[in-house]
């Protein structure tokens, strides 16, 4: 499978080959969605477990709830720069990408069990998902320099 896309400055066609192994991409930004969906659910219920109604973001005297709500808000200001790096990192390294992916992933899910707690330092056992984020910025880097330099 192949997409054929042209540059902005002199339209001259590159192609880009999507390698079969991409579906473990596609599969991991999809198992992200769930981590996503899962911390929501958390918050959901640590509202009713705490009584912390709608539309209060954060409770002035629970920090636990505090904490499960920073927990999932965190990992949404995060998803973005993670889904892109994923996506494009992963055309051209696919294997590495995805599994850096779930790296990443194991990562948010420690890091919220630790916050889950009510203690702030303990999310830091999640620390370890930062190492999955390096090799998708590589290969995503990666395959900006590829592109530049085939004009």
């Amino acid at each position: 499978m192949s997409g054929t896309f042209s540059t902005l400055t002199n339209n001259t066609p590159i192609t880009i080959t999507i390698p079969k192994e991409y579906g473990y991409c596609i599969l991991v930004a999809v198992g992200s969605a769930f981590v996503v969906t899962w911390k929501a659910m958390q918050v959901g219920k640590a509202r009713k477990k705490f009584n912390i109604p709608y539309p209060t973001m954060y409770s002035p005297d629970n920090v636990q709830f505090n904490c499960i709500q920073r927990a999932h808000q965190n990992t949404l200001e995060n998803y973005p720069q993670f889904l892109v790096l994923l996506l494009l990192g992963g055309l051209e390294w696919p294997v590495v990408s995805a599994g850096a992916g779930i790296v990443y992933l194991a990562g948010r899910i420690a890091y919220a069990q630790g916050y889950y707690t009510g203690d702030p330092k303990k999310r830091m056992r999640g620390g370890f998902g930062l190492l999955g984020l390096l090799p998708l910025l590589g290969a995503t880097v990666h395959l900006g320099l590829r592109l530049i330099r085939s004009q």
